[in-house]
Order: C-alpha cells, then sequence, then structure tokens
C-alpha cells in the first residue's frame, strides 16, 4: 500500500478503476516471507513479455488488473473489451503454459507458483492459480487483432511462441524486475504522478513512440500542449515492440537530444517496459488506459496507431483512422482526451511545420517517409535540417551501417544430402575471399553434437534445435557477422519463426533469406553413398525427414536451388547476386 492514499487517486486524472493497484510487497518482513516462500514453491521462468506484463501489473500501469486473466475475465476482454465486471479493458493479459508444464508443476487451483525472471533466476512474484482453461487461440486472433494471419507480428507471437494454456490468478510481488540501463528515466505510475504533482502539472499530453523522433514530433506535441495550455509527457516503449525497430538504446539517446529542443520545463521523458501487441484500435484504447494510469491527462492518438503495416495480402491490417475512432467511441469511460494525431508538413517559405489538413492548397509542403529516411541512413545519403536535428541524425548513422556492413543470416533448408553443407562450405569459402565481415557456419550436425545433442527427432525437437540456430544467428548477426545456416528444418512455423527471431533480434543485421535447396528426394536418395535413406526405408531409423516424416515445402523462399540440376558454383554465385541485390556485399 501507498503511504499516501490521495496520491494513488491523484486528482489531476484518477487511474482506471479509481484506484491505482500496487501489488508489490511494501513491507520488508512480508516480502521476505514470500521470498522465502517462493525457494519452496515449483516455478515458472517468465519469457520476456510475460516480464514486461508482469513488471506493469505489479506497479499499476495495467491498473485495475491485479494478476493475470482468468477464463472469465479473459473471455469477456476477447469478445467485448470489457473484464468480467464490465470494466472497460481491451488487451488480455494471459500467463501462457504448456501441458507438460501443468503437470510437471502441479499446477491446479488453489496451487501457488513462483515467477521468476528469465535473465537472473530472481523470484519476481508468486501467482495464486484460480483457473487453467485452453484458449481458442484462432478466435484471439480475428477478435483482438482482426485476423489469424501470421504476417501479423502478434500473430505470429500466438502462433509460435503461445502455449496451448493460460493460468489465471491473483499476484503478489516479491520485488521489480532489475534494469541498469536509463535508471532515471524509470517511472512507476505512482512516482510520475508524485512527480506531476511536485511540478504543478495539472494537464498532462502523452505522446506514445516506438520509433525515434524528428522535428515534426517536436512540433506536433509542443502545439498540442500550448493549445490545450498542458505538458508534455515523451513515454516511448522500451519493452517488446515491431520486429526490425530501431533498437531501444538507440531511440533513447534520441529521445535524450530531442527533449533538450523543447521550451524550458515544457517536456518529461519516461520509459515505459511494456510489450506491445501492435493490435492498432485495442491497442490504442489499452494506451490511453496506460497513459491515464500514470497520470496523463491527454493523449495523442495517430494515424494507424499501433499498426503493424501490411497484410499477407498486401493491404494494411487497419483503417488509418480506426484507433482514433475507436477510442472516441469509449472516451467517456475512459476519461483521458485524446489529441488527434495530424500529419505535420514542412512549409519551405515560412520554414515552420503545420498540420496537413490546416495547409492551404497550392503551398509547397517538403515531407521524407520512413521509408526513405531507412534509405538515406543505410546509403549515406544527407538527411536535411528541416526534417531532424544533426544530434538525431548523428545518433541514427551510428546504429545504422551502411548496407555493406551488416551482417545477414542464409537459412538453407532442405532434406538429408540434399547439398546443403556443400554449398554452404563454398558460399563460406567465396563470401571470405572477398572480405569485409566475418563469415560463421551453423551446419545441422555440428550443431546437433555441439548444441542440441540432448535433443532428438521429434517434432518439438526439431522445433527447439532450429530456435537454438535462430538464436545464435540473431546475436552473431547484430554484430555485423554473416551466418550460414543449414539445418533440414523441415518444418514452416519452425522456420518462419527463425526468421522472426532474427528480424526482431538481429538489429541492423536482421538481413534473413530462406534458402530452399530443393534437389528431389529420390536423387538425394541416389546419391546417399553411407546408406541413410536405406536405414529408414527398413526402419531402422525412425522419423526420417523424406521417409516417415515429411518435409514441408517452404511457402516464402528468397531463392530456390537444386542441386540435381545446378552444379555448385552456380548456385554459389546465385546466392552471392541475392546478396549484392540486397546491397549486402
Amino acid at each position: 500500500m501507498f503511504d499516501d492514499l490521495q496520491l494513488r487517486r491523484y486528482a489531476g486524472n484518477p487511474p482506471h478503476g479509481g484506484v491505482l493497484q500496487d501489488l508489490l510487497a511494501r513491507d520488508e518482513f512480508i516480502a521476505d516471507k514470500l521470498r522465502e516462500e517462493a525457494e519452496t514453491l515449483p516455478d515458472i521462468i517468465l519469457t520476456e513479455r510475460q516480464l514486461c506484463d508482469l513488471e506493469l501489473l505489479t506497479n499499476g500501469g495495467f491498473s485495475p488488473l491485479e494478476g493475470f486473466m482468468n477464463e472469465a475475465d479473459y473471455t469477456s476482454v476477447v469478445d467485448n473489451l470489457r473484464l468480467a465486471n464490465g470494466v472497460l479493458f481491451p488487451m488480455p493479459i494471459t500467463l501462457d503454459v504448456s501441458q507438460a508444464s501443468i503437470d510437471a508443476l502441479s499446477i491446479v487451483p488453489g496451487a501457488r507458483i513462483a515467477l521468476r525472471d528469465f535473465r537472473d533466476d530472481e523470484p519476481l512474484a508468486i501467482i495464486t492459480v484460480e483457473d487453467i482453461y485452453k484458449p481458442d487461440q484462432v478466435k484471439e486472433a480475428v477478435q483482438v487483432f482482426g485476423a489469424d494471419d501470421p504476417a501479423h507480428p502478434a500473430v505470429a507471437y500466438l502462433r509460435n511462441k503461445i502455449h496451448a494454456f493460460y493460468v489465471g490468478g491473483k499476484v503478489q510481488a516479491i520485488q521489480a524486475p532489475s534494469h541498469f540501463d536509463y535508471v532515471a528515466l524509470r517511472y512507476t505510475p505512482a512516482e510520475l504522478r508524485s512527480h506531476f504533482k511536485k511540478l504543478a502539472w495539472r494537464k498532462v499530453v502523452a505522446f506514445q513512440t516506438r520509433n525515434p523522433m524528428h522535428r515534426a514530433h517536436r512540433e506536433l506535441t509542443v502545439r498540442a500542449a500550448r493549445q490545450r495550455h498542458a505538458n508534455v509527457l515523451i513515454h516511448p516503449v522500451v519493452g517488446l515492440t515491431k520486429p526490425g525497430d530501431v533498437d531501444a538504446f538507440t531511440r533513447v539517446r534520441v529521445y535524450q537530444s530531442i527533449m533538450e529542443k523543447y521550451p524550458n520545463g515544457m517536456g518529461h521523458l519516461a520509459l515505459l517496459p511494456l510489450a506491445m501487441r501492435m493490435a492498432g484500435p485495442r491497442e490504442a484504447v489499452w494506451h490511453a488506459i496506460i497513459r491515464k494510469n500514470f497520470g496523463a491527462t491527454h493523449f495523442i492518438v495517430g494515424r494507424d496507431h499501433a499498426g503493424p503495416g501490411k497484410n499477407s495480402q498486401g493491404k494494411d491490417f487497419y483503417g488509418p483512422y480506426d484507433a482514433q475512432e475507436l477510442v472516441t467511441k469509449y472516451r467517456d469511460e475512459l476519461q483521458i482526451d485524446m489529441v488527434p494525431f495530424q500529419q505535420m508538413s514542412y512549409i519551405p517559405a515560412t520554414d515552420e511545420y503545420q498540420p496537413a489538413d490546416e495547409i492551404p492548397a497550392g503551398v509547397q509542403t517538403l515531407d521524407i517517409s520512413g521509408t526513405e529516411l531507412r534509405r538515406r541512413l543505410k546509403t549515406g545519403a544527407p538527411i536535411p535540417d528541416w526534417f531532424s536535428y544533426d544530434a538525431v541524425v548523428k545518433t541514427l548513422r551510428e546504429s545504422y551501417p551502411p548496407r555493406n556492413k551488416q551482417g545477414f543470416v542464409l537459412f538453407l533448408t532442405g532434406l538429408w544430402n540434399s547439398g546443403k553443407d556443400n554449398i554452404a562450405r563454398a558460399l563460406q569459402v567465396t563470401l571470405n575471399e572477398q572480405g569485409g565481415r566475418s563469415v560463421t557456419l551453423l551446419l545441422g550436425e555440428t550443431v546437433r553434437q555441439e548444441l542440441s545433442a540432448e535433443l532428438g527427432f521429434s517434432r518439438e525437437d526439431r522445433h527447439t534445435n532450429t530456435q537454438r540456430i535462430a538464436f545464435v544467428a540473431a546475436e552473431l548477426t547484430r554484430a555485423g557477422a554473416g551466418v550460414i545456416a543449414a539445418p533440414i528444418a523441415p518444418h514452416e512455423l519452425s522456420r518462419e519463426a527463425a526468421r522472426e527471431t532474427v528480424l526482431s533480434s538481429g538489429g541492423a543485421g536482421g538481413n534473413f533469406f530462406l534458402i530452399h535447396v530443393a534437389t528431389p528426394l529420390a536423387y538425394c536418395e541416389k546419391k546417399d553413398r553411407k546408406g541413410v535413406y536405406a536405414k529408414a526405408r527398413r526402419g531402422e531409423i525412425k522419423g526420417f525427414t523424406g521417409v516417415d516424416d515429411p518435409y514441408e515445402v517452404p511457402k516464402k523462399a528468397d531463392l530456390t536451388v537444386d542441386v540435381s540440376t545446378q552444379s555448385i558454383p552456380e548456385i554459389v554465385h546465385s546466392i552471392v547476386l541475392l546478396l549484392e541485390t540486397n546491397g549486402l556485399l
């Protein structure tokens, strides 16, 4: 409990549901008892997303929630954007577990389970299990994200990483997750409300972003604040964002630079450890609730707010103003005023930014799209002063090495004895000959021996092996290395999960190319001097890909090759051309 109940009901804008939840054991004696109990309990190691969710549950950012949703709340949120008690809440906050974990940990109603940080194994909280339920995840995808389309990052996450069961129950927090970066910029809702109170800020316009900020964003937020006689809270997400986004460290340095451009005393920067879902309209309502809990009175909602981009048919997942319309629909319950984000355009004649819809027809304007900005950063092309600030551009250039210095992953997949290893070795030699970056091989049998010796060849073990390869590849490519991986990887789900891992964790090196070595099965068997296929045909080897375990042909290969019709030099040349075409060589 907070000592100052008035702070928890801060008059600037009361928290969602009326009271700011605080799940952390503030009394040292109680915290020690919980910590001792946690050491005797079965435990769940939290994923990065679950860790972000727990932190905002613990500090009240997700008020009025007191834990991970039970089935009644989950179902109501998915169907109606409301908790079972009728309170508006648009996003399911769930703790997923596998059937194996349920059995091994004896997870039953009434059980107490410790929740541990995956980074340091510290016990963060104890959940008292209320129920265990199996959700309809296809329905969740359609209702929450608008479609069961894996082109949506949250749907891909739901399909590839979320376990089949959810555990609901209230949480008692022992300690907050530890942070060693930008500690002075991290606030709980209570701390930020206290900060606003000390500064006598009665109106606060919150700005959500997962991208670097430039002059247009500064002009937009200053304009919004001045029109409402308010102050500005720059509240960027530093948890999980969209795969391929600029990394949080670079973005925070950008935000720190741009805060110097605000009028003295107008703005404040605070970081939000949120795991975004990119759920468009629902996410905008969720973001508004979170900012309300942090004490904001106004919230800027942009065009296609929290949209993930294009679906598998090449169309936007959401309409450009769907998010603004849904926030407007619930404004009486949200009790936070929406500030519609209008695109800001630069007018050279007056050297100023104005909302696009307020600029008279015929007036010349200038804009640089996000795509064009990334092109200029990658190619070293100039970025004009009217678009951004020197300090911001300098920071971004440090994090955007030239394309030919970025890492990449060439992921070769195909049947056993299809020629993957020969291609990979020849390709490594060719790339090393050219120089410019280190090139690492992750061959299937080598990985099995060194990283996955304990794994078998079940579908689950194959998936785990592929994800280990993807993890190592992402770490290497983020540091600028070229990686050639050559597992069999027979399943589409595992290959796409590997792609997602590299794209989301590879930083500037998140360049992933799936190469299908489509050598026919008959040719692979014909060239099998070890007789492995023959043993599989006789039943001496079980679960052998191409014999009694099917190989799923890739749906989205970046290149298809075949050693039965092409020579190794020809194939290597085609892969080199692929890299050259993408500016990586």
